[in-house]
């Protein structure tokens, strides 16, 4: 029979291949038990979307069986999502995460996307919600399809559920006909209700679809909150990166970190001869993000299916989940999802000699530790 030493010294050997650090130095094994010839543990993993989780067990299973005596190994997989490392400004008591999906102009199907990353993420077992906070147009209530109107009280708003997803929009308290027609301050009110009224509960991630460009919304949202990071959805052709990246630089002057470039429509295959065909150009996302230095999570067809299940008010990683298109929103969620986990994983950057705030004599602190706040 194995020591509980030796059975941790097998798993030392398994490296999680996105943090690139063993298993048990990450503090993934916990209530690791020997009783007899059987070895059992959980794992607990960074988030339930790891894409790597099915090779870290048949790897452990495999380092914890060739130890003599082991007759039987039972390893229980778990995860908890890690806070993405920065202090929110709205106080936000269980959402780990905090993500803006936006893009630089309209017509990208930034709330197609936005919907469907958060189905994905739920599907894999995360607890997820979906913040429309595009006013002027929210669309997240027809994508991710009709229910019972938020309930509130003088407490708070309970948000809709949908396909395991937490959702709250304007489009609840708005007929279809309706337009808004507000000036920065009352959207600024209504991104602070829906952070801070709305009872999110326990989240993992709540994904933010802001509206398209770079307006008092965008500003809003960052200024409120610490968000863990942001999202830029964009088409391949030349007019929509262009715009794309006043984006990515918007977020950059709000010292928000850009997690990475998707880029929507990215070719097309018929349904009818297989024949790939690139309406709008392909590959122009993920060139921009190797020039910016910014992880590229991936590309999304252009697909009938994904339009079609749109209308129906189903995602199509939930309707047609074996579809291209549903493959590609589950790959770059799972992607995204590896992003946070290496970013939760990294030590905080030290202020330098170059601070100027005066505490690096103290002998070391984080940039969001610091009395200067991490602006510089």
């Amino acid at each position: 029979m194995p020591t509980r030493e030796e059975v941790l010294s097998a798993l030392g050997r398994v490296n999680d291949p996105d943090l690139n650090q063993d298993i048990v130095s990450l503090g993934f094994i916990k209530e690791l038990a020997i009783e007899g010839g059987k070895v059992s543990f959980t794992m607990e993993l960074t988030t339930p979307a790891c894409p790597m989780k099915d090779l870290m067990r048949g790897q452990a299973d495999a380092a914890v069986r060739a130890l003599p005596g082991v007759k039987e190994v039972d390893i229980n997989m778990t995860s908890r999502v890690r806070h993405g490392g920065q202090a929110d400004r709205v106080e936000l008591p269980g959402v780990a995460n905090i993500i803006a999906i936006a893009s630089g102009k309209g017509g990208v199907g930034k709330s197609t996307v936005s919907a469907n990353l958060a189905a994905a993420l739920a599907a894999d077992g995360a607890k997820v919600g979906l913040m429309d906070a595009d006013v002027y147009g929210p669309s997240i209530p027809l994508i991710m399809g009709a229910g019972p109107d938020p309930v509130g009280d003088d407490h708070g708003v309970d948000p809709v559920v949908r396909h395991g997803v937490k959702i709250i929009s304007m489009g609840y308290f708005m007929d279809d006909d309706d337009a808004v027609v507000w000036r920065g301050p009352m959207l600024h009110r209504v991104v602070n209700q829906f952070l801070t009224e709305v009872r999110w509960g326990e989240l993992d991630y709540l994904l933010v679809d802001l509206p398209p460009g770079t307006g008092d919304v965008q500003l809003s949202l960052c200024q409120l909150t610490k968000i863990t990071g942001a999202v830029v959805v964009s088409t391949p052709q030349d007019a929509a990166l262009r715009v794309a990246k006043r984006a990515i630089a918007m977020f950059e002057k709000l010292s928000t970190p850009v997690l990475g470039i998707i880029e929507n429509m990215s070719g097309f295959a018929c349904p009818d001869c297989g024949h790939r065909s690139t309406p709008f150009g392909s590959g122009g996302a993920k060139a921009a993000a190797e020039k910016a230095g910014l992880p590229f999570l991936g590309g999304i067809p252009l697909a009938p299916e994904v339009c079609e299940a749109s209308d129906a008010g189903v995602p199509v990683v939930v309707g047609q989940p074996g579809s291209p298109a549903a493959e590609s929103f589950r790959s770059i969620a799972r992607a995204l999802a590896a992003n946070l986990s290496i970013r939760a994983a990294k030590p905080p950057e030290p202020c330098g000699d170059d601070c100027g705030c005066g505490d690096e004599q103290k002998g070391g602190h984080s940039h969001k530790d610091c009395d200067c706040g991490g602006d510089h």
